[in-house]
């Protein structure tokens, strides 16, 4: 009996190792699911990461212009909070109304409000068409709201949810890849839907809030010509 005793011991041990490096892989591999992505990977090419950095470099040294920018967010959007730090946010990926690859680099010298949004997501509904009354008030060369859905699967729910609820105004963007998400969520930006962003035309993230606003408001539009500087 003895024997077998020790004959068995030596195969649990093994086996308690082998439980013991599965759970560590599988922590290894959440923890590279949740770094940054694009220009920021661990593998992206060495100038990809120098640019990347003297990127976001360039945006902390406007951590005063973030605060001041936030300081007018008032009433219906006091939950816009100032970007602790201010970073670039050029590498965010998703599909254009073309159905083309883009980056928020490609609307360069606008303020953006950025958007992710999902049909299944209520306060996300609730606040599309003061998003599109926003974008006919105040869209221009110089202002875009840029709403991403971030849907996963075909195009049918968020087409028919814009057509349904008169969302004409606004470009249709679109990434059902969730990376879009997970790159935001990773930056520490997002903890759920909806997330906005405020994005200047240096690709700088001055402001950002979580949870939905009423942004065809006064106080919304007051907030926006203020960060423009008119």
């Amino acid at each position: 009996m003895t024997n077998e005793k020790k004959s068995l011991m030596p195969a649990g041990r093994m086996i308690l190792i082998a439980t013991l490096a599965g759970a560590l892989a599988g922590a290894v591999a959440v923890y590279v699911k949740t770094t940054r992505s694009g220009n920021n990977a661990p593998g992206a090419p060495v100038a990809a990461r120098e640019e990347t950095a003297a990127n976001d470099a360039a945006c902390v040294a406007k951590a005063e212009t973030a605060k001041a920018v936030a300081a007018a967010a008032t009433g219906a959007v006091a939950a816009m909070l100032p970007a602790d730090p201010p970073q670039s946010l050029k590498t965010l990926a998703f599909n254009g109304p073309d159905g083309g690859s883009m980056t928020l680099a490609d609307h360069s010298g606008k303020l953006l409000l950025v958007n992710l949004w999902a049909t299944w997501c209520v306060p996300c509904r609730e606040e599309m068409p003061a998003l599109n009354a926003l974008q006919k008030d105040m869209g221009s060369d110089s202002f875009e709201v840029i709403a991403v859905n971030v849907d996963t699967g075909d195009d049918t729910k968020p087409k028919k949810f814009l057509t349904d609820t008169g969302v004409d105004a606004l470009g249709y963007y679109r990434d059902n890849s969730l990376d879009l998400f997970n790159d935001v969520k990773a930056r520490g930006l997002a903890l759920g839907l909806p997330v906005t962003l405020l994005v200047d035309g240096d690709g700088c993230l001055l402001a950002n809030m979580n949870g939905p606003a009423d942004w065809a408001s006064d106080d919304a539009k007051r907030f926006l010509t203020s960060a423009k500087g008119d």
